[in-house]
């Protein structure tokens, strides 16, 4: 959610995102090594105590580096906090402050925020209603999107490959955990790959690619176990090894970006809490039921999410909305006309009139004199344009 709140190039957003999450599969790329590494320790309690003393480490290199972090601009607006909103912009422009694009920047983000504050203050009650900002419908898009990630079974393949390639496939428990580890390379290399294609094809093809994938990956797993010949173990693994160049080149980011993109500025700190409370729900669920489910059906537990990941495709393709080079504030103004009583609008026409409508605000903005200095131009939103709509 930061990171799509502070990056100011729509253009930019996935792809920072995807940096972001290559960044925590190195994470699980460096755990798979060192939990391999200690397996040759097998005498003394530092095999499983240096894993856990290890992440306090890290945990003290992030906190070192907080304080250089800058606060959301758009959370500053929402206190009306507009001067130090104007500061964090100019230093993400890397312009001065008082230069015409952090002004229109700013502007702009005070009346998405003041049209939005009109409703009131974001309750629960209202999380259950679309209401003129379709919150309620927002909100579902993106659990929807950590549904997809969670449920699709990338836990069987991440959290339980050793266990999988041991039980499902017969290697040997070391040879499960250099497999896995290489695996996890792998699902790093996919995940870097996704800063080129992310803002290219976009979130809504990019999840139809990849739960395709993914199901058909699960469904060779499945017929390939289910012969249970030497080659025909050969092609299941290889395609359980495939299952991360779909994963990792759709949901593994988009799980993420989607909450933080699709919910309006009012809603998305609870948007985001909801959806990441659905993606711990999803592992909870799968990490409980995939030993048992190996255990009891063997290579049928792969059909249930073949299955799975063919059902999304549909909810992806009719309800999902591309969000891919529009700014937070255009995707508000997207929702809004789209959902005007009396309009025939797509979401794509409703695409291209909200660029044109924040673009001719830009310019007006820019081309206006800042009269009476920074904070006068600050006390009242430029609404007009805004209320027309």
């Amino acid at each position: 959610m930061w990171q799509s709140e502070t990056c100011l190039k729509a253009s930019l957003r996935g792809k920072l995102v995807a940096i972001e999450l290559t960044c925590l599969v190195f994470g699980f790329v460096l755990t798979n090594w060192m939990n391999f590494g200690f397996t040759y320790v097998t005498t003394n309690e530092v095999s499983w105590r240096f894993p856990l003393g290890f992440q306090a480490l890290l945990a003290v290199g992030t906190v070192a580096f907080v304080p250089f972090l800058v606060e959301s601009p758009r959370w500053l607006c929402l206190k009306d906090r507009h001067e130090e909103a104007r500061a964090v912009l100019a230093r993400l422009h890397a312009k001065p402050i008082d230069d015409p694009e952090v002004r229109a920047s700013l502007e702009i983000i005070i009346e998405t925020i003041a049209e939005e504050k009109a409703d009131g203050e974001i309750s629960w009650r209202e999380v259950f209603h679309n209401g003129r900002q379709q919150t309620f419908r927002r909100i579902l898009l993106g659990a929807g999107a950590n549904v997809f990630q969670q449920i699709g079974g990338v836990n069987v393949v991440a959290y339980y490959l050793p266990v999988v390639l041991e039980r499902s496939f017969g290697f040997s428990p070391r040879m499960s955990l250099i497999l896995s580890a290489v695996d996890s390379m792998q699902w790093m290399f996919w995940a870097a790959m996704t800063t080129q294609v992310i803002e290219r094809f976009g979130r809504k093809k990019l999840m139809i690619f990849g739960a395709s994938g993914c199901s058909l990956c699960f469904a060779v797993t499945a017929i390939g176990l289910g012969i249970g010949n030497k080659v025909s173990n050969g092609v299941a693994v290889a395609f359980i090894f495939l299952f991360y160049f779909f994963f990792g080149m759709s949901f593994m980011t988009i799980g993420f970006l989607y909450p933080s993109e699709i919910n309006g500025n009012r809603s998305r700190n609870l948007g985001a809490a909801i959806a990441m409370v659905t993606n711990w729900c999803g592992v909870y669920l799968v990490v409980s039921v995939t030993p048992v489910g190996i255990e009891q059906i063997g290579w049928r537990f792969y059909i249930v999410f073949a299955v799975l990941n063919a059902a999304f495709l549909p909810f992806i393709w009719f309800f999902y909305v591309e969000t891919a080079g529009l700014s937070l504030d255009e995707i508000d103004r997207v929702f809004v006309l789209k959902h005007a009583p009396g309009s025939s609008l797509t979401y794509d026409q409703a695409t291209v009139q909200a660029k044109e409508e924040l673009e001719i605000e830009r310019l007006e903005i820019s081309a206006r004199p800042e009269k009476g200095g920074s904070n006068d131009s600050l006390e009242k939103p430029v609404v007009d344009h805004v209320e027309g709509v």
